[in-house]
């Protein structure tokens, strides 16, 4: 089964704007892909790195259920390490990216997150990303212990 079949068991569908596997987990398998900006029909696909591991998705999941986005929002605002972190995380993604103006998952909105998904695929593509690896981190483990939770 190659990297595209993966992704598509993975998400339940087929991937949109698949470009590549970005991050593979610790037993190799896709964890992270890159998409193109624009899909086949050409409408922007404004995330460029989309987590497809089921269980750092289901993870991430219950950190915003708890309130995660609006937590890490502020904790962004007030924590001047974590607001430079996320400019120059989203600067780097236009800059990445310099066909779509958003930043991190598209946002367009300055010090707000929009999906902790999106910033926890950034960190894990584009290691250095500190507010994505605190995000990381309260989603911990990121990874199963015993075996990969893809069915192959």
């Amino acid at each position: 089964m190659n990297d595209r079949e993966i992704v598509e068991r993975q998400l339940g569908r087929p991937p949109r704007a698949f470009r590549r596997v970005a991050v593979r987990c610790p037993f190799g398998l896709p964890a992270v892909t890159e998409q193109a900006p624009f899909d086949a029909t050409r409408t922007p696909f404004p995330t460029q790195f989309w987590l497809t591991c089921p269980h750092l998705g289901a993870a991430l999941a219950r950190v915003e259920a708890a309130g995660g986005v609006e937590r890490w929002s502020a904790a962004a605002a007030a924590d001047p390490e974590l607001r430079h972190s996320l400019a120059r995380a989203n600067a780097e993604q236009r800059a990445l990216r310099p066909e779509l103006p958003g930043g991190i998952g598209g946002t367009t909105r300055t010090g707000s997150l929009k999906c902790l998904h999106a910033h926890a695929a950034f960190a894990l593509a584009r290691p250095g990303y500190v507010l994505g690896d605190r995000i990381l981190a309260d989603a911990a483990p990121l990874w199963p212990g015993a075996r990969c939770c893809t069915s192959l």
